[in-house]
C-alpha cells in the first residue's frame, strides 16, 4: 500500500509503502525504514477457517459471561466440514455432546431471552439484566413445572422496568413464544417473590409514568409531530392531577383526546389496538380525564362541545 508523505532522509514528499508481512513503513526513494514492527489495527482481511466456503475472518470466541460456570469460554468442537478430518471431527463432536454441560440449559435460556428482546431492538443492558434475573431464580431450583416461556418473558418485563425502559405486558407477550398475558403476570409475581426471599428485602421495580409509553404509542399510530408534542405536554400536566388510572390507561386516553382535536382523527379501536388498553377501559379513562381537560390541553374550550359528546352515554 503506497501513501504520499515526507521522508526525513529525502527531505521531500515521497511515496511510502507499508510492508504487511514485516510491519515496516519504507520510503520508495531511499529505502529508509520510517517505522518498524507496527501493528495493523484494521479489521481482519484473511480467513483462518478450514472451511474455505466460510469467508468470516473472525478468529476469536465470544466475550466471557460471568453468569456461566466456565465464563462461556469452553472449547467447542465444530461440525464436520468435508475436509480430511471429517471422521475425527464428527467423533469428537459426538463425544462432546454426550458430556455433561451444567450450563447447557442456561445458555439456551440466554439465547431465547436475546431472541425475544431483539424483536423490538432492546438495549444490551436490558438483556443482561434479564439474564441475571433468570440466573438468580434458576439457582433456587424452583422452576420445575413452571411455564418456561412465561418465566423468560417475565424476566424481560422486570428487566425493562428496572432499567427504566418499561414495556407493557402485551408488548412482552407479543415477542414471547407461547405465553399469554395472564401467564406472564403470574410468572412475574413468582419471580419477584423468589427474589425477595433471596435478598430478604423488596424488589425495586422502578416507577412507571404515562410518558414512558407515549412516544412509542404515538409513533405506532402515525401521529404528527405537533400532535405528539401536544400529547407529551398533556401527559406531563396530568401527573399533577389525582387521576386514579394506570399510566398506560392515562397515556391511551390522552392520545385519544389529542387525536380528536387534530385534523387526523384516530378511531377508538385503533388507539385501543396500539396501546393494548381495552376499548371499555379507554372510555372510562377518558371520562376520568375529561373534567381536567381544560387544565392539561391549551385551547380546550374551542372544541369542548365536540369532545363532550365522546363521554356522553
Amino acid at each position: 500500500m503506497a501513501d504520499s508523505d515526507c521522508c526525513p532522509e529525502c527531505n521531500r514528499p515521497t511515496e511510502l509503502v507499508f510492508d504487511h508481512s514485516a510491519g515496516d513503513t519504507v520510503c520508495t526513494e531511499c529505502g529508509l525504514v520510517l517505522e518498524a514492527h507496527s501493528i495493523d489495527e484494521r479489521s481482519e482481511w484473511r480467513t483462518f477457517s478450514d472451511d474455505y466456503s466460510d469467508n468470516d475472518p473472525v478468529r476469536v470466541g465470544g466475550p466471557a459471561n460471568p453468569l456461566l460456570a466456565d465464563g462461556g469460554l469452553s472449547t467447542v468442537i465444530s461440525k464436520p466440514n468435508g475436509t480430511s478430518g471429517e471422521f475425527l471431527n464428527g467423533s469428537l463432536e459426538r463425544w462432546q455432546g454426550r458430556g455433561s454441560n451444567p450450563d447447557r440449559a442456561l445458555i439456551q435460556a440466554f439465547k431465547t431471552i436475546a431472541v425475544m428482546a431483539d424483536r423490538w431492538a432492546s438495549l444490551r443492558r436490558v438483556k443482561d439484566r434479564a439474564n441475571e434475573i433468570y440466573k438468580k431464580v434458576e439457582d433456587q431450583n424452583h422452576l420445575r413445572g413452571r411455564n418456561h416461556d412465561a418465566i423468560l418473558a417475565a424476566c424481560i418485563y422486570i428487566a425493562c422496568r428496572q432499567e427504566d425502559k418499561p414495556r407493557t405486558v402485551k408488548e412482552i407477550c407479543s415477542v414471547s413464544n407461547r405465553a399469554t398475558k395472564k401467564e406472564i403476570g403470574r410468572a412475574k409475581d413468582f419471580i419477584v417473590k423468589q427474589l425477595e426471599l433471596e435478598m430478604g428485602q423488596s424488589v425495586e421495580m422502578g416507577t412507571i409514568h404515562a410518558g414512558d409509553f407515549l412516544k412509542r404509542f404515538c409513533s405506532n399510530l402515525g401521529m404528527s409531530n405537533q400532535a405528539v408534542k401536544a400529547a407529551q405536554e398533556a401527559v406531563l400536566k396530568s401527573e399533577e392531577l389525582d387521576i386514579r388510572r394506570s399510566p398506560i390507561s392515562v397515556a391511551a386516553a390522552v392520545i385519544f383526546m389529542i387525536t380528536q382535536l387534530s385534523d387526523d382523527k384516530k378511531p377508538l379501536k385503533d388507539v385501543s389496538l396500539v396501546t393494548g388498553v381495552t376499548e371499555g377501559t379507554l372510555k372510562y379513562s377518558y371520562k376520568d380525564i375529561y373534567p381536567h381537560a381544560s387544565r392539561i390541553i391549551p385551547g380546550w374550550y374551542a372544541r369542548e362541545d365536540e369532545l363532550r359528546s365522546l363521554v356522553m352515554p
